[in-house]
């Protein structure tokens, strides 16, 4: 049963209204964390659906990630946040800065463990799932590849 303050339907400013949707859980769980730590109270939309079976989020929209009509504008700011690029002492325990892309220096990066290409492939080919390695970092932005010594 559904407060009559949280009702989607329910006119005025207490109404919910859908900020962003997601397609899986770990993103959605990530933004709402982030309202969440700004203390702007928000709700997660269809996650049990998801859950239940994530073939479906596509046909139902995603994970709606809804905040109060009056937090709107706030709750956009605060997830508009770009990547710090380092975090101080006070914040980790000591300094760190984030890695970046040596080509384009875009903070949109991740540690590869496997080839998807080369593992799918032999998937589709054998039948039979062979992880390939590769432990390399890549960047989101402009595609190149490379080793951290």
């Amino acid at each position: 049963m559904l407060r009559a303050d949280l009702n989607p339907d329910t006119p005025g400013p207490t109404a919910l209204v859908t900020l962003e949707a997601f397609r899986d859980i770990p993103q959605a769980l990530l933004a709402k964390g982030k309202l969440e730590w700004a203390g702007i109270e928000c709700w997660l939309a269809d996650g049990n659906l998801v859950r239940m079976d994530w073939l479906l989020s596509n046909a139902i929209g995603g994970i709606r990630l809804q905040v109060r009509q009056p937090d709107l504008k706030s709750a956009r700011a605060v997830l508009d946040e770009p990547i710090p690029p380092e975090f101080s002492e006070e914040e980790v325990g000591e300094p760190f800065a984030q890695p970046r892309c040596p080509r384009c220096y875009s903070l949109d990066i991740a540690f590869e463990t496997i080839d998807r290409f080369w593992t799918f492939g032999l998937w589709l080919l054998l039948s039979v799932p062979i992880p390939i390695r590769k432990d390399h970092w890549k960047c989101y932005t402009c595609s190149v590849e490379w080793v951290e010594d």
